[in-house]
């Protein structure tokens, strides 16, 4: 197992109701493979917001198919849009 930390942001700390979060994931999931899991935790968070945020591990940004290193600290970032 792989313990992480999890922070989330703007509305994605809304409908989580928490501010960050720290879990145990199977080795080697992937960022779309957490998503999921946090989707199944936090209800709110379903998969049309978490399909379009950004994440970012230990301050990189990551794709969906990256995996989470041990001890990890992920961002959840909602989509932005501007004018």
């Amino acid at each position: 197992m792989n313990k992480i930390k999890i922070l989330f942001f703007a509305t994605l700390r809304d409908k989580a109701g928490v501010r960050s979060t720290e879990m145990e994931i199977p080795a080697g999931v992937a960022v779309q493979g957490l998503k999921g899991i946090l989707i199944e935790q936090f209800p709110n968070l379903n998969s049309q917001i978490m399909d379009h945020c950004l994440a970012s591990v230990n301050q990189e940004y990551r794709f969906d198919e990256d995996k989470i290193p041990t001890g990890a600290e992920i961002a959840f970032f909602p989509p932005v849009s501007g004018g």
